[in-house]
């Protein structure tokens, strides 16, 4: 593995170093900010992209991690191998790439998919899934959808109590109650449908579910799922071969980088609702309605932005301003004296960082704060690529430098196609029929919200 890793090519060397800043991993001279303070004595940690520093700056850092680490990088540099391989065969040759591998590519495309789809895999219990050969890869159409429902365990994590798996026939594959083998605090059986008598005599634990999951995945087999990620996280299985439903359509109404629950999407793809608003989730329905999601994907195109309720809007989403493209030397504390109001600032923002720039959100305690704040701010009006409003503000430091970034809220009401944007400004400036119910899928669906920022 340590020989692998020292072959590796600079870019799947940049992606490890991002791998290990993503988990907040540390070697022998600490973590990557650190390793460049105490080594380079002409930039220090002024410069930390990983793209901007030699393959063997990069490869050193690595190596100051133990074996055992070194041997999961090395892991990572085949993963990192295998998907440029198909990423390569895919532009080669492009009339061999099956229309669901397409959609496999869409969802890695998406703006969120590299921060939540990079896995803690080298952590006790987690399981890594091979892929298969590339050619026969990219031609594969078996699919399979999954979903999941956790509940709430005494030391303050989630556990899998109930596993669904549909093919493309919308055939279950697997069905299955899990015991947790842990003290579980709170059953959720109003949302997940199962209680504490439910897993009474329950042998099946969760390495059983890798396994089984492991043998229907063989070949490569697609996995479909909503934030599948969220699934992944708990069954703790690393996989990269998956389509995920929240990021395969565009939507009219909603930032970039934000997702339809999949009532919502259901409602506005299939033309039905997976429940009723309000009643609780149901386990295999979803997995079934994930699977429905991909087969009209595939069959209808959808190339264009659908509108959703904006109730798939979080709360917390509507309380938030998106500030954007900021240059990381102007502190995110700084950003509050151009708002109105009395808003605070979400200072976790590492795993935003871009280059030369970040994102971050400014918080509000009211929506009326919001959409006063925003009116407010002096700034040139523009659209981003999505067609979302975004303001261009430019602020001067106490210093007298003048900075500029980008503002846009994180919910709207209505289509912003709908508003125009005034003429002689800059150009928009681009950031980057249901199958019938089994008789045995009456458990009930935890009920989940997706909150996404820009990066």
């Amino acid at each position: 593995m340590a020989k692998r890793l020292a072959a590796a090519e600079k870019e799947v060397l940049v992606e490890v170093v991002r791998f290990t800043q993503k988990n907040g991993l540390k070697g022998s001279d600490g973590a990557w900010k650190d390793f460049l303070a105490r080594n380079d004595k002409k930039f220090g940690a002024s410069v930390s992209d990983p793209r901007k520093r030699s393959r063997d700056v990069l490869l050193g850092f690595l190596q100051t991690f133990s074996k055992d680490f070194q041997k999961y990088f090395g892991k990572l540099v085949k993963r990192q191998t295998e998907r440029s391989a198909v990423q390569q065969y895919m532009n080669d040759f492009p009339d061999k790439v099956s229309p669901e591998q397409k959609l496999v590519q869409l969802t890695a495309e998406h703006p969120e998919y590299r921060k939540n789809y990079c896995f803690p895999s080298y952590q006790e219990g987690w399981k890594v899934l091979r892929i298969g050969e590339v050619s026969s890869l990219v031609s594969s159409s078996d699919m399979l959808a999954i979903d999941c429902e956790m509940v709430l365990c005494h030391d303050g994590t989630e556990a899998v109590v109930r596993v669904c798996v549909v093919d493309n026939n919308l055939e279950v594959k697997l069905d299955v109650l899990v015991n947790p083998s842990k003290a579980i605090t709170d059953y959720r059986t109003q949302i997940t449908g199962v209680s504490k008598k439910d897993l009474e005599g329950v042998a099946t634990s969760l390495v059983d579910v890798q396994k089984s999951l492991k043998r229907i995945l063989s070949k490569g087999k697609i996995l479909i799922g909503h934030s599948l990620y969220r699934d992944l996280c708990a069954l703790k299985i690393d996989y990269s071969q998956v389509i995920d439903t929240a990021y395969i359509f565009k939507y009219a109404n909603l930032p970039t980088t934000a997702s339809a629950s999949l009532n919502s999407l259901c409602k506005s793809v299939l033309g039905y609702s997976v429940r009723e608003e309000g009643a609780p989730h149901n386990c295999l329905k979803d997995s079934e309605a994930a699977m429905n999601l991909v087969l009209a994907k595939l069959k209808h195109g959808f190339s264009d932005p659908i509108e959703v309720a904006t109730s798939s809007v979080t709360e917390s989403d509507a309380l938030r301003l998106l500030a954007h493209r900021i240059p990381v030397d102007l502190p995110c504390q700084e950003l509050c004296k151009v708002f109105s109001g009395n808003p605070s600032i979400d200072d976790k923002i590492d795993s935003r960082v871009r280059g030369e720039f970040y994102s971050t959100c400014i918080l509000f305690n009211e929506i009326d704060e919001v959409e006063k704040a925003f009116e407010a701010l002096d700034g040139q009006m523009t659209k981003d690529s999505g067609g979302r409003l975004q303001k261009h503000v430019l602020m001067k430091r106490d210093n007298g430098d003048v900075v500029g970034f980008y503002v846009r809220k994180m919910a709207y009401g209505s289509q912003p196609n709908q508003f125009e944007v005034p003429k002689k400004r800059p150009d928009p400036t681009k950031d980057a029929e249901p199958k019938k119910e089994h008789a045995d899928g009456d458990k009930q669906k935890k009920k989940r919200k997706s909150k996404k920022h820009d990066n």
